[in-house]
């Protein structure tokens, strides 16, 4: 008999790509939802959109297990914001097409329906994204499905994205406040065995295997790059830097320290929100 297949979405993006690796590494059979699906062979590709729920019912055909890891953040993918940013923040993936992939699971009869979130979700969150981010998870804990919901730190590639995005700046001023990045992979690793254990309900939270303060982690940077610039600590409260969405994760720790990964990574060509997707490249560990 066959494995069940585990349908991903956001199988294309940073953790999807670590955690589509992870799967075939454990000989499971993966299909990929995508809007522009690759020609990795070991994967199962359907092509389909989130936001208007194209394509959603022929991807979940014979899925056993779905794991949502899908989301639009134009903050995330600039690596920088904007005014807007503090007043909006995109509705079609996270809200509107979550609420069309449940009611298709719904449909297909899935077995387990596994959520991505973040941590610190909190009504009280001073960003769009967080909240939009916590409506989505409220739908996943709301559908009459079994469903797991794994709440995980900043990725360290987006809090070096953030750093790079500020090397112009001769001052950098950063609240001082507790965070803990973790590596996409660990998240990653995390997942799979989510998936293996098929435990419902919220799984402990996932950070990485330090807690450190905002501007300690930005010194790190720019000492791994090579750069002078004057960091300066911003005092805010603790509940302040709780609306800010700075909360140590409560439960699993990662392995992949943040200066590991600096000494391990190049920073990313400057980004920008795509209107289109990025052609799909086979999945490597």
């Amino acid at each position: 008999m066959a494995d069940p297949l585990i349908l991903v979405t956001g199988g294309t993006g940073h953790l999807g790509r670590d955690l589509v690796a992870r799967l075939l590494a454990r000989g499971k059979r993966v299909r990929v939802l995508a809007r522009l699906p690759g020609d990795d062979a070991r994967v199962q590709w359907a092509r389909g959109d989130l936001g208007s729920g194209e394509g959603l019912r022929e991807a979940l055909e014979g899925a056993h297990t779905v794991v949502h890891a899908a989301t639009f953040s134009p903050v995330a993918q600039r690596g920088f914001m904007r005014l807007v940013d503090l007043v909006w923040s995109p509705r079609g993936v996270d809200i509107e097409g979550t609420r069309k992939l449940l009611t298709a699971c719904q449909s297909a009869g899935v077995h387990h329906f596994v959520y991505v979130s973040i941590v610190g979700l909190d009504p009280a969150n001073s960003f769009p994204y967080n909240r939009v981010k916590l409506a989505a998870e409220t739908l996943v804990r709301e559908v009459d499905l079994p469903w797991s919901i794994v709440r995980a730190e900043p990725f360290h590639y987006l809090l070096a994205r953030l750093f790079a995005s500020m090397r112009a700046w001769p001052w950098w001023v950063l609240p001082d406040a507790a965070t803990q990045p973790v590596d996409t992979s660990d998240v990653a690793a995390y997942l799979a065995e989510c998936v293996d254990d098929g435990r419902l309900g919220v799984r402990e939270e996932i950070g990485g295997p330090e807690v450190q303060m905002l501007p300690d982690l930005a010194r790190e940077y720019l000492a791994a790059r090579g750069l002078q610039r004057r960091v300066f600590r911003w005092k805010v409260s603790a509940e302040r830097a709780r609306r800010l969405g700075f909360v140590p994760a409560d439960g699993r720790r990662g392995t992949v320290t943040w200066h590991d990964w600096l000494a391990t990574h190049d920073d990313e060509p400057k980004g920008r929100v795509r209107s289109r997707p990025q052609p799909a490249a086979p999945f490597s560990a």
